[in-house]
């Protein structure tokens, strides 16, 4: 790892962060509720020269510190929810609570941000505005960033920047880019409703499960032909559900999956895709087909100006850095603070330092995530970096 005035600061706060993780780590909480990690939080901040407000509409924590001179104000974001879902990684402070896990690295999220705020608030005299620091449930399908946004959270913020880890970029390496930098995403619900009864006699009924399995097979072909490929869009049908027994057609069936684009146009165009497409298909079999979109993140859009200020401050901290070549397809509630404030997301690389390749790591959302906690250092330093880039007005829009 490299070592600059910043960096070297941010490792003193290493083993803290470490700590935090970790006991984050071993409770992990869902949703938009999240009492003990919440606690965690205001146990830490206790004592820092911050204003400190908690949410109503979620267990949120947001605290602002005022400079010593009046001026712009910036926001930082940190996540701090978990995900449904086992772990299998085996590490000594692995998850104490059955079927949930952070397996998202928002446990390190919170731990930077932390860190942040108390190197912040140890230059603060040197200060000109106010940074506001955002701890929030809900990221994981919650909109938990909408749900602080009505709370006022982005309201008079000039610009605004958040980290995400990633396991499968080398560690301590920063990559963003300007412009889409993660997808929309929406859940797609299909019910074909047939007519059911002995699975003898098909043709006293209106079996909906080819039509079901047609119309799973007829959206492959409809984003390949219809999708531009420099706008792209993905469609994922992740479960087909029907019947009860082996001789028995069932009266319906259900199908479910996800809905990922880079550009609101084609978000749109695949909707209406979908519509016609199964209602169309379950018609031609004289059958009728329900066809719900629940929309959940738009489109993650950088602004340029704060996305290559990203890349300018990780030079000037010395940490490798790079745009990425192409948007992510995974999608992330930051998008609706962008839609207020200009603001950019970076992804930071922690890799585990014995996984040779990062291509080769286990991915957010894997059983057996892992990330390099020594990465976090360069988390800590880049969202100070950033928020007094962005306080001089660097990377921020003029008017």
């Amino acid at each position: 790892m490299p070592s600059t005035p910043l960096l070297d600061t941010a490792t003193t706060h290493l083993d803290d962060m470490i700590d935090l993780r970790r006991r984050l780590h071993r409770r992990p909480e869902l949703g938009l509720q999240l009492p003990e990690t919440q606690a965690a939080v205001l146990a830490e901040l206790d004592g820092l020269p911050l204003e400190i407000t908690t949410g109503t509409g979620c267990t949120s924590v947001v605290a602002t510190l005022k400079g010593a001179r009046p001026g712009r104000r910036v926001l930082l974001r940190g996540d701090m929810d978990a995900l449904p879902m086992p772990e299998d990684t085996g590490l000594d402070y692995a998850s104490e609570v059955p079927g949930t896990m952070h397996a998202c690295g928002h446990d390190a999220h919170v731990a930077m941000l932390v860190a942040a705020a108390r190197m912040l608030c140890a230059r603060r005299d040197e200060l000109a505005g106010e940074v506001r620091f955002m701890f929030q449930p809900g990221e994981e399908g919650y909109r938990g960033a909408g749900v602080m946004i009505d709370e006022g959270v982005t309201d008079g913020i000039d610009g605004a920047f958040a980290i995400h880890i990633t396991p499968n970029v080398p560690s301590g390496m920063v990559v963003t880019r300007p412009g889409p930098f993660m997808a929309s995403a929406d859940e797609l619900f299909i019910t074909v409703r047939g007519r059911g009864g002995h699975a003898s006699t098909p043709h006293f009924t209106a079996d909906p499960v080819p039509v079901a399995c047609e119309i799973v097979l007829a959206i492959q072909s409809a984003v390949t032909r219809r999708v531009d490929v420099f706008a792209p869009a993905v469609v994922t049908i992740t479960t087909l559900e029907s019947g009860t027994a082996n001789n028995v057609i069932p009266e319906f069936a259900k199908v479910s999956g996800t809905i990922r684009a880079l550009s609101e146009a084609t978000r749109g165009a695949v909707h209406a895709d979908m519509q016609r497409l199964a209602t169309g298909i379950a018609a031609a079999h004289g059958l009728e087909a329900e066809v719900h979109i629940d929309t959940q993140y738009p489109v993650t859009v950088n602004d340029a100006g704060v996305a290559q200020l990203v890349l300018e401050v990780a030079t000037e901290l010395g940490v490798r850095n790079g745009e990425a070549p192409a948007p992510a397809m995974g999608a992330e509630d930051w998008s609706l603070v962008l839609q207020k404030v200009p603001g950019a997301m970076a992804f930071l690389g922690v890799c585990p330092p014995d996984i040779p390749d990062a291509r080769r790591a286990p991915a957010c959302h894997s059983n057996v995530m892992r990330l390099d906690e020594e990465a976090m250092r360069v988390g800590a330093a880049l969202h100070v970096a950033m928020a007094e880039a962005m306080l001089a007005g660097r990377g921020l829009p003029t008017t």
